[in-house]
């Protein structure tokens, strides 16, 4: 039998410049998730541009933070996880595909 499961997370809303802390929060969603994707042996996970749009989160630095951060976890994890990043924006996509070359 196969189930789908939803792992639901939001990063910051920022108001006013991007500090440190907005920058870690997302990066923290990222790896809890990926985190509880291996926790609970799951394969592959799928991310959409955490703290953007209407959260204001700066779209090039959270593409950023996005991979960087899911490249650092799956180095240290040794995982072979498939990571999807999923995008809604002809921008983001520019950006992504920019980044992951």
């Amino acid at each position: 039998m196969h189930a789908d499961y939803v792992i639901y997370t939001i990063g910051p809303i920022v108001q006013g410049p991007l500090t440190k802390e907005h920058e870690r929060l997302p990066a923290s969603c990222y790896t809890s998730c990926l985190n509880m994707a291996a926790q609970n042996g799951l394969k592959s996970i799928a991310f959409c541009c955490i703290s953007t749009g209407v959260f204001m989160f700066q779209n090039r630095r959270a593409a950023e933070i996005a991979v960087e951060t899911v490249r650092k976890w799956l180095a240290e994890t040794g995982s072979n996880s498939r990571v999807v990043f999923n995008i809604c924006k002809d921008e983001d996509l520019r950006i992504y595909e920019r980044i992951l070359k």
